[in-house]
């Protein structure tokens, strides 16, 4: 069976990264979440995809150049506010496994920090998560804080190796972009004892055809649809 993966919660529902996209993930019965985060200002790893605000709130600039009390003073959407990782964590309170992707540079520490307290007090474990990013250099910075968590190396093309790129860092999963995706890089990740995720078919005709090829999981906005 192919894991449903709730792309950011239920993003084609609800505005995105939110408590409202997570709870209609859980009422849709995902398999895993998968939200993004990323460290503002005053230091707190906040959930949000975006590198600037511009998008979601009406207001401009670069997430790292905002404090969290800013963040936190947007509407993005239905009331909803930017959480830190902790809120996120504390409202999926192990109901379902995590995704988390990495977006910018040098968190490992800190991420490896937050979610160390969770696995040690809070009863999670580090099969609950994976942590994923395109910037291979910062899963291997988390890996090597603990061989315990598993990642996931992101990539957007095929590259000359197929899977190679993630096997050098010891990747539990390959995620694929839908738009890069052929048999051989599916075959390949396989026979090197990946996982293959895929982003983000949302049309049942693109979701149909990722099954076809054998894919392990399915990132999408519209998860009850896999």
């Amino acid at each position: 069976m192919v894991l449903r993966i709730g792309h950011r919660g239920a993003r084609g529902y609800e505005p995105e990264n939110t408590i409202l996209s997570f709870k209609k993930a859980l009422e849709l019965n995902v398999d895993m979440v998968e939200f993004d985060v990323c460290r503002c200002k005053s230091g707190e790893i906040v959930v949000f995809h975006d590198k600037r605000v511009d998008k979601l709130t009406n207001d401009t600039g670069y997430v790292q150049e905002k404090t969290f009390e800013e963040l936190r003073s947007y509407d993005i959407g239905k009331g909803q506010k930017i959480m830190s990782l902790q809120e996120a964590l504390d409202f999926l309170d192990r109901k379902i496994k995590v995704n988390i992707e990495v977006k910018g540079e040098n968190m490992a520490e800190c991420l490896f920090s937050v979610l160390t307290h969770y696995v040690k007090e809070k009863k999670w474990s580090w099969d609950n998560f994976i942590i994923s990013s395109f910037n291979h250099y910062e899963l291997l910075a988390f890996k090597r804080l603990t061989a315990e968590v598993k990642i996931g190396a992101i990539i957007a093309g095929i590259p000359i190796g197929y899977a190679e790129c993630a096997a050098k860092i010891n990747a539990y999963s390959l995620h694929v972009s839908k738009e890069f995706i052929n048999q051989a890089l599916v075959d390949d990740a396989h026979n090197r004892g990946m996982k293959v995720f895929v982003y983000t078919p949302n049309a049942p005709e693109d979701i149909e055809k990722m099954k076809s090829m054998r894919v392990d999981g399915i990132f999408s906005d519209f998860p009850d649809r896999i």
